[in-house]
Formats: structure tokens, sequence, C-alpha cells
């Protein structure tokens, strides 16, 4: 398994690993992950953790939708929960640390996937991806995907206003209109906003990205297909918390415990400081 993450659940290749070490060991065979640097970094987990029972290829396991750990991480940590007794060697990565970016790490970023282009579109992905399963087009079909929000039906400059109100953390909005080629409105002119990553070490996409749907949940009640945002969170209490009118910080902090009990859960398999 020679693949590169970016930390994030619903970014399908974590379920290709999952699959891939339930495949071996049904088989016998002996699995080798090559890791990579998690782009994203280590130091910081974000997000609800899937529910048991709603588990599916954008939620392999119950795990944090930005979890924080490298490939060959998750790969020891899923072998010891799903109880497979496959022979799994980890060839590790060399002088990488946690809190390090991939910028940090001097290597050429090579495109894991058409739509992740950059460190800054891998580090909105967790939040903005969200709402991908919602009737607003996350920016696939244009220039830079993840980094725009938007729809037909929107008003960017009101979009915008609202977000900036909420004083999120290492982000700002700024109004935009955009005309997706591919996905959702393609073809359709879109208002909404530019996402600007302004202070990488303190931004929060998870947070961000609930912020985002919790503007759209206020001010566009009829128009935004809430039921939806539900597919991707992958958990039932927050879903239910933000349909009954939680605010993304009431919801960000609802879950610290069970990210603090994720982080203890991780502890074994961690392979890097």
């Amino acid at each position: 398994y020679d693949i590169q993450d970016i930390g994030t659940r619903f970014y399908t290749y974590v379920s290709t690993l999952a699959l891939c070490l339930e495949a071996a060991d049904a088989h016998g065979l002996r699995f080798v992950v090559l890791d990579r640097p998690n782009p994203i970094g280590g130091a910081s987990v974000e997000g609800p953790l899937a529910d048991a029972d709603t588990l599916s290829f954008t939620a392999c396991h119950s795990i944090p939708v930005r979890h924080g750990l490298t490939v060959g991480e998750l790969a020891r940590l899923l072998r010891a929960e799903k109880s497979l007794y496959l022979d799994l060697e980890v060839v590790g990565v060399e002088n990488w640390r946690r809190n390090a970016l991939w910028e940090a790490t001097g290597l050429t970023w090579v495109n894991p996937s058409p739509n992740m282009r950059s460190l800054t579109q891998a580090l909105l992905y967790p939040g903005v991806g969200l709402l991908e399963t919602t009737n607003v087009s996350v920016g696939r079909g244009t220039d830079t995907p993840f980094e725009v929000a938007g729809a037909p039906w929107l008003d960017g400059r009101r979009l915008a206003r609202a977000l900036n109100r909420l004083d999120l953390p290492g982000v700002g909005f700024i109004p935009v209109r955009f005309t997706p080629q591919a996905s959702i409105h393609a073809g359709a002119l879109c208002g909404g906003v530019n996402i600007v990553v302004v202070a990488r070490s303190r931004f929060r996409p998870v947070l961000t990205g609930l912020a985002i749907a919790q503007t759209l949940r206020d001010h566009y009640p009829e128009a935004w297909e809430s039921p939806r945002f539900s597919v991707l969170l992958a958990n039932r209490a927050a879903f239910a918390a933000f349909q009954s009118g939680a605010s993304a910080l009431a919801l960000a902090t609802s879950w610290r415990s069970s990210l603090r009990a994720f982080r203890r859960r991780c502890q074994p398999y961690l392979l890097y400081d």
C-alpha cells in the first residue's frame, strides 16, 4: 500500500486501506504499508467520531473527521481494532514529526487525486468537504476545488459578512462568483465565498465547515438541503444537535471528550513524536 492520504476520514483512500487489510487477513497474505506524512499534520484531531452503525465507504471506522494519523499508524489501529491477524509491516517515514504540515517536509506536492491540488485544498477539505453531499458546490469543476463554496441561490456578500462576523481562527471569507464545469451546479453561475486560510497553525477546518453549514442553515433554511449534511458527519447525535440549532462552536465543544478518548486509543499505534 503506497498511497498518499490527506488525513480525512471521508477521503476514501483510508477505506481502501481497511478493505485491503481485511482481504489480506482473509487470505493469509503479508501486507506492507509504505508510510507517508499526514500532509495536514498529526497534532490536531477534529470532528465527531463516526457511529459504529453508520460505517460505509466514506466512514470505514469509528475515527474523527480529521484523524491525525498516518496511513501506517491507521493500519496498525485497524488491525488491532478489527481483530485482524495478518502479518503487517509499516515502512516508516524518516524525520517527520506530528506537528509538521506538508510544507515543512521539503517534499514536492504531487496531486493525490485530480481535485486535491495543493496543501491549502487538503487543509480545507475536512471542513468544506462536509458540504459536498448537499446542494452547494464546493468548487469541483473549477481551478480551486474546496477553496470556494456557493450555489445559484446564494448571495456571496451576505454569506461572507455573516461568516466573517464569526471571527473563526485562521480563516477569512471573500465574496465570489464562479461557474463550476462539473459536479453540482455544473454550468450555472454561483454566488458564494472564497475561503482564505490566513494562519495555518490556527486554522480549524472542521469548525470552519460547520460554521458555513450553520450560516446556510440560519440564512437559507428554505434553499439549503440540510438533511444531506448528515452523510459525511456520520454521527447521529452531532447531526441532531445541528438540526436543533446548535452553533458550530457548541458542536466542536461537544465532542472534546470523545476526541481525548480517541487520542488515548491511538497511543499504542503511533510511530512518530
